[in-house]
């Protein structure tokens, strides 16, 4: 993967982690205000990867030739509903009440980019909580703050360790982003401009 210089294009303290996680060096680039809108018939599953590809068209015309930029975008879906990130407590313990007790989707769109080529996918784990307490509720959210995570909980916090009772699929795209599969496309970008 020496050709390009990988850029990871998230806020996300989670996000970096992981990239960390691959030892391929790597840059955070961030930029302000990018908006995070989508069609309103879109399906819920088509989301992610939806929003993932708009934030990479938004770094584009900045882009270096010999850069590779990855953008995502990670939604958690119960039913038909997608629950983003809680905009209060209130919102956030709603989430949790809603998500207790039962199986959700957690569903990460993932983009790829350079000057010459593009490719994007989602991963989806399946996320099933125990039932949880009004009081459990209100003590992560009160404690963890997690206004900056959708559905309103980080896995690999407290109510993660209490409350998940079953997991199908990547653990990691739970946290945001879904590091083999990452890893696996950025060996066949790499491997195709060999060529």
């Amino acid at each position: 993967m020496k050709q390009y210089r990988i850029v990871l294009a998230s806020n996300s303290p989670r996000r970096r982690q992981l990239m960390g996680g691959l030892d391929i060096p790597f840059e955070v680039r961030v930029l302000p205000d990018i908006e995070e809108n989508y069609p309103k018939g879109l399906s819920v599953n088509q989301i992610p990867e939806y929003i993932a590809t708009e934030k990479a068209e938004a770094y584009r015309a900045q882009m270096a030739g010999d850069e590779l930029i990855i953008t995502a975008d990670t939604v958690v879906i119960l039913g038909q509903e997608v629950l983003g990130k809680p905009s209060d407590s209130d919102d956030a313990c709603r989430m949790l009440r809603e998500l207790s007790g039962r199986t959700h989707q957690v569903i990460t769109g993932v983009c790829l980019t350079t000057k010459e080529r593009q490719k994007s996918f989602s991963v989806t784990t399946d996320v099933t909580f125990g039932p949880l307490t009004e009081e459990e509720i209100t003590h992560y959210v009160k404690k963890y703050q997690p206004f900056d995570k959708a559905g309103a909980y980080g896995i690999q916090e407290w109510i993660g360790y209490i409350g998940v009772t079953g997991l199908k699929g990547s653990y990691y795209n739970v946290m945001g982003l879904p590091i083999q599969r990452i890893y696996t496309e950025l060996k066949a970008f790499s491997d195709s401009s060999d060529e």
